[in-house]
């Protein structure tokens, strides 16, 4: 049934006008000091639905959305939605080829671009044959159209009826094992993942300020900055550039959340600035961390330099956000916690049957916020989403007091003289140590044609890389046995990652 209820944009913008809102900011540019108020939201998103209308783009099309965090975001993903056309966010800091792949694969209609990102995309939209108009936010070159240019004298656009199992935005993912796949999400799995994690799990209050140096195009960014603080009025500050642990230390200090949200490649580089800085100083009552599992000794670090916790979590694309995390007053660092209320999780042996307590499984989740499928990739999405039930590609070992521990990808893993091995338990011994920043393991053959673990480690500032490896190969044996310590261990500048901050593996394995 068709109801303009079930239209995501009426329960996350169009309501606080109702409930007197109107007035209060939603958004604040931390480098600008731009603002955007709820009732302004509410306004720039119906004239975007307007203006959708009007350029002849019809429900159901795709809008892409190469747009940075800007308040520009949230009035052109909104807008879509009312309109019923399909905002498909993209990840801003991919290559030029990659983007010409997503806007074939999308087919979108219509592209809105920041136009810091134009050169970047620029040579991919020249030969689009589905592309019918591109608007640019800033200054707009020849044969485009700038943004205030294309929302002028729109018509205010009332939301429109949609069912709630409609699909209402795409989200490409992001890549960590190969090219990103488009990924189709109703409109109810927003409100889902709202009342789930940010309800029971973040308990997210209207006075809050949240802070997510993760961006609007991951689906944990789009969560943490638009979902959450939308659906109970609260305030985000948006960070455009680079978050960099001096940046996210800065904005934090500025602006003075109350809710960070982080990776754990960024919560380790904050921990080593504030070795020498100190923390930062502001009302943070809770941090979330998700993208990787957080290793322990970084959430430790945090907690004694901040006096505030990690809520390490996992979530993912296909399930638009975190089902699985630790939670206030219930804190393991070193595990990914429990069931997220509203979800239902299993591990799984090669089998396909549930693995006892202490042995180790492929994850699967069941929620209301799964994606529908994987666009124009069946195979995929016939493996990936199996009834009620997505698979993750996750290991992950159930402790016998319920909390699940992470080993790795599912084809991350290897056996060492015939167990099976997590390269997380080693990479987490590795971080343990205090010369080590980052690191990150993989199969490697020897001599013999057998597979054992090959760390790559980032130092931390002033370490000696000559004399490291006979160190940190002695304090694995120590951590966690002797038979699990790297062979071979690569102090590397920087590891390998997506923009989302997934290390990539799989090139460390090609040797890239």
């Amino acid at each position: 049934m068709l109801s303009t209820q079930a239209n995501a944009a009426r329960f996350f913008v169009d309501r606080h006008i109702a409930e007197g809102r109107g007035s209060k900011i939603a958004y604040t540019e931390a480098e600008t000091g731009r603002t955007l108020s709820y009732s302004d939201m509410a306004g720039g998103a119906s004239c975007v639905a307007g203006a959708l209308t009007r350029a002849g783009i019809r429900p159901e099309e795709r809008a892409a959305m190469l747009v940075l965090d800007q308040i520009e975001f949230p009035q052109i993903f909104w807008g879509a939605l009312k309109a019923g056309i399909i905002p498909v966010p993209l990840n801003t800091l991919l290559a030029t080829p990659v983007y010409d792949a997503i806007l074939r694969d999308s087919r979108a209609a219509i592209l809105f671009v920041s136009a810091p990102l134009w050169e970047a995309v620029a040579p991919a939209v020249r030969d689009n044959p589905y592309l019918r108009q591109v608007v640019v936010i800033g200054d707009a070159p020849d044969d485009t159209t700038d943004f205030a240019t294309f929302i002028a004298d729109a018509p205010a656009q009332d939301t429109i009826p949609v069912s709630s199992d409609e699909v209402a935005f795409w989200l490409y993912s992001s890549g960590s094992t190969g090219q990103p796949k488009g990924v189709a999400h109703v409109h109810s799995a927003l409100r889902a993942t709202a009342d789930t994690y940010g309800a029971e799990v973040l308990g997210i209050r209207e006075d809050d300020v949240v802070l997510s140096a993760a961006k609007f195009f991951f689906a944990y960014g789009l969560g943490n900055a638009m979902t959450f603080p939308l659906s109970v009025g609260a305030s985000v500050i948006l960070y455009t550039g680079r978050p960099t642990p001096p940046a996210m230390i800065d904005t934090i200090n500025t602006h003075r959340p109350t809710i960070f949200c982080g990776v754990p490649t960024l919560f380790a580089g904050m921990v080593a600035q504030m070795n020498s800085t100190g923390a930062p100083d502001a009302p943070l009552r809770i941090c979330i961390s998700a993208g990787e599992a957080l290793p322990e000794e970084v959430g430790k670090r945090w907690e004694k330099h901040t006096g505030v916790s990690i809520l390490d979590g996992v979530g993912s694309t296909e399930m638009l956000h975190i089902f699985l995390s630790n939670v206030p007053g219930d804190i393991v660092y070193g595990t990914s916690g429990r069931a997220v209320p509203g979800y239902a999780l299993r591990l799984v042996g090669e089998d396909g049957e549930e693995v006892a307590p202490g042995e180790i499984g492929e994850l699967l989740v069941n929620g209301a916020s799964a994606a529908n499928c994987y666009w124009n990739q069946r195979d995929k999405s016939r493996g990936t989403f199996e009834g009620i039930w997505t698979r993750t590609g996750d290991k992950y070992e159930k402790r016998a007091d319920g909390r699940l521990v992470y080993c790795g990808r599912t084809d991350d893993m290897f056996k060492v003289s015939g167990i099976w091995l997590s390269p997380f338990e080693v990479e987490g011994a590795l971080v343990s140590h205090p010369a080590v920043l980052e690191a990150a393991v993989v199969a490697k053959r020897d001599a013999d044609g057998l597979e054992k673990p090959q760390a790559f480690v980032v130092l931390q500032a002033g370490e000696n890389a000559e004399t490291i490896h006979d160190i940190l190969k002695d304090h694995v044996k120590e951590k966690i046995g002797k038979w699990k310590y790297p062979r071979w261990i690569d102090v590397v500048d920087e590891l390998p990652k997506t923009a989302t901050g997934k290390i990539q593996r799989f090139r460390l394995r090609e040797g890239r």
